[in-house]
């Protein structure tokens, strides 16, 4: 196989692969036309329903194909599309538009994404992977050399709320679908694939400034976002303050609890005692002192 082989490829690349993105034929489409994807209740529809222009709602969709459900580097991918392109910029292009993301994971799991990454856009399920194979999206684990733009926090930081998020899922943990399959971007348009973009590695969807081109918009960068490292800073700090107020609280706590017992009474009086003691002796020291040379200046 080599990488620009027809759709229903199904090899594995260790490296950065030149993927044809060359758009799908009709021929193409017609074989998966049927294959089903299923939403977030687990029920199916059929491929072409996703694009089908037959109820005369909308006549181009950009369908993105994420990897699994607990990839960072698509999750940040999906946030930085939101806020880039929005439901509002799609309505009021001239052509009717809207987005749909499709994962190879298990249904279940389609809540939790979209929690994750805040997309107002409907999300499907191919846990078969047959769309991606047939439609020619290769399997890897290879990073590439480049970090994209729409990455605004480090791989690091990915990986380490892809763990989390897995702890997370318990038994969905393994759910999440095929850790090997990258996906891509297709528009279609009046039923038929206009432009598309193939994954080359783990972190190769299209840069938003081309996909917004594509459709039509300007090719503006994504907006800044919060980010994930920097929500764990402003973590840490606001929880080293609460346990500086608690260890502050502890100790007044602690000292009321100890004046109020009658084993603290009996240890504030020993101090007290004590006290007058040692006041004491300073007093009689003073009081020798003071005597002492009031006797030295006599005798001189």
């Amino acid at each position: 196989m080599t990488a620009t082989e027809p759709a229903g490829s199904t090899g594995e690349f260790n490296g950065d692969i030149d993927v044809n993105d060359k758009p799908p034929t009709k021929r193409d489409l017609d074989k998966v036309a049927d294959l089903p994807v299923l939403d977030v209740n687990g029920k199916p529809h059929a491929f072409k329903s996703l694009f089908s222009v037959d109820t005369g709602e909308t006549s181009r969709v950009l369908i993105i194909f994420i990897r699994h459900f607990f990839c960072g580097n698509c999750q940040e991918y999906l946030r930085s599309l939101s806020t880039s392109i929005t439901p509002d910029a799609l309505h009021a292009l001239p052509t009717p538009t809207k987005v749909i993301v499709i994962g190879c994971g298990q249904p279940g799991l389609i809540p939790m994404y979209t929690k994750e990454t805040q997309c107002p856009y409907p999300i499907y399920a191919d846990p078969s992977k047959k769309l991606y194979s047939q439609l020619g999206m290769i399997r890897t684990l290879n990073l590439g050399s480049k970090s994209p733009e729409y990455m605004q926090y480090s791989v690091p930081s990915a990986v380490i709320r892809a763990v989390y998020q897995s702890l997370k899922a318990g038994r969905d943990a393994f759910k999440g679908g095929d850790y090997w399959q990258v996906g891509g971007e297709f528009l279609f348009e009046n039923a038929q694939v206009s432009w598309c973009h193939r994954m080359k590695n783990t972190r190769d969807h299209a840069e938003i400034p081309e996909t917004r081109r594509q459709l039509g918009l300007d090719g503006a960068k994504p907006p800044l976002r919060k980010t994930f490292s920097s929500s764990i800073r402003r973590s840490s700090s606001q929880l080293q303050r609460r346990l500086s107020d608690r260890r502050k609280s502890w100790s007044r706590s602690r000292d009321r609890t100890e004046k109020s017992s009658p084993e603290g009474s009996m240890m504030e009086k020993v101090k007290e005692d004590k006290h007058e003691e040692e006041a004491s002796e300073r007093s009689s020291k003073e009081e020798v002192t003071t005597n002492g040379a009031a006797t030295a200046t006599k005798g001189s």
